[in-house]
């Protein structure tokens, strides 16, 4: 079951072998740049992005497995079956290389994909992500309790239709939660009417484990792949020492930007400053 989000960006689809058709937003010409959002939200995070950056590349942000109108997985969703989806779309956009933008839960499957296939990466941006150890962060353990006690998925439906309620859900991760508009609140959390999806999320969100991360540091310190960090100072998921500890760990750093009081969905509130790291970072090397 897919629910076309309130207001939503015209979505079209990419079809992979093992999860069917994978519903994207897809703007733009030139080389691909492929945008990966996190848990609760869709590629609607990217709006800015998408639109701000379409004269550069093909801007494709996907609604993750479980989320915005793409389907569900016959099995049991885990970060690991996300980025073997997003490698399928790569594959079936071309297999060539494309620029890899992640934020949340989105930087962490980034981070699987590059290490597991740097070849089909031309570069790396993570933004407020999860990282290492801090999988899921301790902030976020709370509601990963609720999910793992079977009560997620109840409340995901009982608010999909309430803003104010999505508005405080969400709350912690915006710095002025009333300047997203009802709408786009709404595309966020529609598909979670659906049982299927709110509990293939509610089971991914109990799946999460610092092990799935912990066990690429290695291999992130082979990634020499351009990669910039883009973070958000005011983060309570993910303190600005994640941004550090990535930049420490991955040789490719070439760049490194600061969002001074941004908060985790700050491309979606304040775009501005991630649009123009982007410009430069992929005019640098065009």
């Amino acid at each position: 079951m897919s629910i076309q989000p309130e207001n939503s960006m015209q979505r079209t689809t990419i079809v992979t072998p093992t999860f069917g058709a994978m519903a994207v937003i897809d703007h733009g010409q030139g080389p691909v740049a492929l945008f990966l959002h996190g848990v609760f939200v869709n590629g609607e995070l990217w709006r800015h992005q998408v639109e701000a950056l379409a004269d550069l590349r093909r801007c494709i942000a996907i609604d993750l497995l479980a989320h915005g109108m793409s389907p569900c997985p016959s099995g049991e969703l885990t970060i690991t079956v996300q980025a073997q989806m997003v490698l399928e779309v790569i594959e079936a956009l071309g297999g060539g290389e494309v620029d890899l933008v992640g934020n949340d839960t989105g930087g962490a499957i980034a981070q699987l994909v590059v290490t597991q296939r740097p070849e089909v990466v031309r570069s790396l941006t993570l933004t407020n992500c999860d990282v290492h150890d801090n999988f899921p962060p301790e902030a976020f353990l709370g509601i990963q309790e609720v999910a793992q006690q079977g009560f997620l998925a109840e409340g995901l439906a009982a608010i999909a239709n309430d803003p104010e309620a999505i508005r405080a859900a969400l709350s912690t991760s915006l710095e002025d939660p009333a300047s997203i508009d009802d709408a786009t609140l709404r595309s966020f959390f529609a598909p979670f009417t659906d049982p299927a999806h709110a509990a293939s999320l509610q089971g991914y969100i109990a799946s999460m484990e610092p092990s799935e991360l912990v066990a690429i540091e290695a291999n992130l310190g082979k990634v020499t792949v351009p990669t910039q960090i883009v973070w958000g100072t005011d983060d309570v998921f993910f303190p600005e020492a994640w941004a550090t500890w990535l930049e420490q760990r991955i040789p490719g750093v070439s760049s490194s930007v600061r969002v001074e009081g941004g908060r985790l969905f700050f491309p979606l509130e304040r775009p501005q400053p991630l649009n123009e790291a982007l410009r430069r970072f992929w005019s640098a090397r065009a």
